[in-house]
């Protein structure tokens, strides 16, 4: 099995390249370029479907010729403003070319030729918050299922305050089980802010194959193959991260773990 804590190849250019092939699993790809203005990042899509998000900074984006103009406004991921996205299908190719500093997300899953590359952000894309007291996070969803913007991608972003966590109460996604469950892999890209800071995260399985407890630092992406996977944000520093999941089924159904549903049933019912 792929280490799940995968640290960042420097501090410029490309500095992700998940696949599934790096990650031993079979559907999610995720690529990060950190760009200095007038640089470019551009690729192949092959037989998957990618949406670009601009998670700070702007760039000049376009797909098989057809330019969508300079894109972003967020200039720092903190300011929690809605991000720009772009959604580029499989066959296709897609270019980046950035007008500031520029940190560009590549979020990839199988294609099916089901849509045409679009902007998909930040119009109908808001923050919403989610959880009570120290499990309160607030959330950007870009593609969730409830929005018809891709073959098979689910992308989300998701702000934690200082002290607090986040996916939690502990949930998992790993069985093809619809209505109930769906098989979902997932990658986890976390900043911190101040950037020195750091975060934790644990991936764990109930019969305890799996039982990893991970420190994140800025930039770093923590693979979900299966299992629980809750993350916390140390008091004096504020998590991001953007969530990139695929599988099976474009849907997100998932069950918390059954020793900690009693969170959710108490939290579910005040207010």
């Amino acid at each position: 099995m792929a280490s799940l804590l995968v640290k960042p190849a420097g501090t410029a250019g490309k500095v992700h390249d998940i696949t599934p092939g790096s990650a031993g699993w079979s559907y999610v790809g995720f690529g990060l370029y950190r760009l200095k203005a007038g640089e470019v990042a551009q690729e192949e899509t092959g037989d998957r479907e990618v949406i670009l998000v601009l998670v700070e900074g702007k760039a000049e984006v376009a797909s098989e010729g057809k330019s969508f103009g300079e894109l972003g406004d967020r200039m720092d991921v903190f300011e929690r403003r809605p991000p720009h996205a772009v959604y580029v299908p499989d066959g296709s190719h897609w270019s980046a070319k950035a007008t500031t500093d520029c940190t560009l997300a590549v979020c990839s899953a199988p294609g099916k030729g089901g849509h045409d590359a679009q902007i998909i952000g930040p119009a109908g894309i808001s923050l919403m918050e989610r959880g009570k007291g120290a499990n309160t996070r607030y959330i950007h969803n870009i593609a969730m299922e409830e929005r018809d913007v891709a073959d098979s991608l689910l992308v989300t972003e998701v702000y934690t305050p200082q002290g607090n966590w986040s996916s939690y109460p502990p949930h998992r996604h790993d069985e093809d089980d619809f209505p109930n469950m769906t098989y979902l892999e997932e990658t986890y890209y976390h900043r911190l802010n101040p950037a020195q800071g750091f975060g934790f995260q644990r991936v764990f399985t109930e019969d305890g194959s799996l039982d990893e407890t991970m420190a994140v630092s800025n930039h770093d992406v923590v693979l979900v193959p299966r299992g629980h996977h809750p993350c916390g944000a140390p008091y004096g520093y504020e998590m991001y991260y953007l969530n990139v999941m695929a599988g099976p089924q474009r849907a997100w159904r998932f069950k918390n773990h059954p020793d900690h549903d009693w969170i959710f049933q108490r939290d579910s019912k005040v207010g």
